[in-house]
């Protein structure tokens, strides 16, 4: 198993769904040290809201709003962090992250004309929020992007033009606790050997017909993931990986590409799951006191596991949830408004609160390798666009930012925990372009 484990580090170092312990560990990275750049950023006191009570059959609940609308924020001075800086830096003559955002605009624009996008919004209940609104604003943007010089240009053309909304966050004051997320690069065989013998399944034709409850992941596939042929799951196999725990943290990411034996590469993505909600393991293992919930982050739970590998086949069963898939021939992951995600420039949010394919801003202390691979956070500042949602993102205060594929996003997401702010930009109603709106 240590020699496993180190021959897919390509794609372990990171799985926030899995554990949801690096919560702990990270607790409170703040997003700036200096006064100035931590107030301009939270939700103005005079713009925080009282929860006010509303009435359920049986029992008071508090309401809250989930955006509070304000002006764009204004730079403190030589606060560079606030700005998307990444979009001036240029490589072979070109603005690799300009067009990686382009991309990632188009995507939504895309999807803003579809009919899942128009039942969408016509059911969202958010005032001021409608499916035009957040497709002319892209559209603005857009132009503002292509037509603006410098990312300082861009920010000043926002603070004329749009106006944000902020998520009120964890607290009602704007506190958003962000993780990150990545497409993980896994070896894999068409066919078993007696080197790759743990599969991930199609999606079976009849799981609509299946009885409820559904059979949990110990009946589906056994203590050891070898069982599977044994029951509903016989002939569904898609492909085989080497290693037990390979194939269930592709089910925690919904989605992979794989290094085939015969040296192509294809993806899996999402295809289905049984009627079970993800349960952490990581939790079961501090639960269980093998490892301390304070202070756990990802090296050393797969330390443990590289060290116990026998524990896997206890733990992994712990989660009943179980997800199928669909090769996708090459395909990038998708988001689940059925676009391609684009790294750096897509986040996952809960969408029964979030208003699908919008222009957002983050902000937020994101992990850079330097030369040696050691990871700095730095706090950052991007633009993104909300393609995406997740199991374990819930609630206005989460976010969850996609880092792109391979070893190093997985390495990067495997300790992004932090705290920060999330704003959508929506352009000011016509008559107050020039306007302000009580809060930069």
């Amino acid at each position: 198993m240590r020699k496993q484990l180190a021959a897919i580090g390509i794609s372990l170092p990171v799985i926030l769904l899995i554990f949801l312990a690096r919560m702990q560990a990270v607790a409170h990275r703040e997003v700036s040290l200096a006064e100035c750049r931590v107030n301009k950023w939270d939700i103005p006191v005079s713009l925080q809201t009282q929860p006010q009570n509303i009435s359920t059959k049986n029992q008071q609940l508090p309401k809250l709003p989930i955006f509070i609308q304000r002006s764009a924020v204004t730079c403190c001075q030589d606060d560079t962090s606030c700005l998307d800086e990444v979009l001036d830096q240029e490589e072979n003559n070109q603005l690799p992250n300009k067009k990686a955002l382009v991309t990632a605009i188009d995507r939504s624009l895309q999807y803003l004309q579809t009919p899942n996008a128009i039942a969408a919004y016509q059911k969202y209940q958010v005032a001021g929020i409608t499916r035009d609104r957040v497709l002319n604003s892209l559209t603005r943007f857009r132009e503002l992007l292509l037509k603006t010089n410098s990312a300082t240009e861009l920010h000043k053309a926002i603070e004329r033009e749009f106006v944000f909304y902020q998520s009120v966050g964890k607290d009602n004051k704007g506190s958003v606790l962000f993780t990150a997320y990545y497409e993980p690069l896994y070896f894999a065989s068409r066919v078993p050997t007696k080197e790759f013998r743990y599969p991930v399944y199609r999606l079976p034709h009849d799981l609509d017909s299946w009885q409820e409850p559904h059979p949990t992941r110990l009946e589906l596939e056994g203590a050891d993931g070898l069982q599977a042929a044994k029951g509903k799951l016989k002939g569904l196999e898609l492909f085989w990986f080497r290693d037990r725990l390979e194939p269930y943290l592709a089910q925690i990411e919904g989605s992979a590409r794989l290094q085939l034996t015969d040296g192509t590469q294809t993806t899996i993505g999402y295809a289905g799951n049984t009627a079970y909600h993800y349960k952490s393991i990581g939790r079961e293992l501090a639960n269980d006191g093998k490892l301390p919930l304070e202070g756990m982050t990802m090296p050393i739970i797969l330390d443990y596991f590289n060290k116990n590998p026998q524990q896997l086949n206890i733990y992994i069963p712990r989660d009943p949830s179980f997800v199928f898939f669909q090769e996708n021939k090459g395909a990038p992951a998708q988001g689940s408004i059925n676009v391609p995600v684009t790294a750096e420039r897509s986040i996952a949010t809960d969408k029964s609160l979030m208003p699908p394919g919008a222009l957002a801003l983050i902000r937020t202390a994101i992990p850079f390798a330097d030369a040696n691979g050691k990871m700095e956070h730095r706090i950052v500042s991007r633009y993104v666009l909300d393609q995406d949602t997740g199991g374990a993102i819930k609630g206005a205060g989460r976010v969850d930012y996609f880092l792109g594929t391979g070893k190093l996003a997985g390495d990067r997401a495997g300790v992004t925990v932090s705290n920060g702010h999330l704003y959508y930009l929506l352009l000011k109603p016509k008559g107050s372009r020039g306007a302000e709106v009580q809060g930069g």
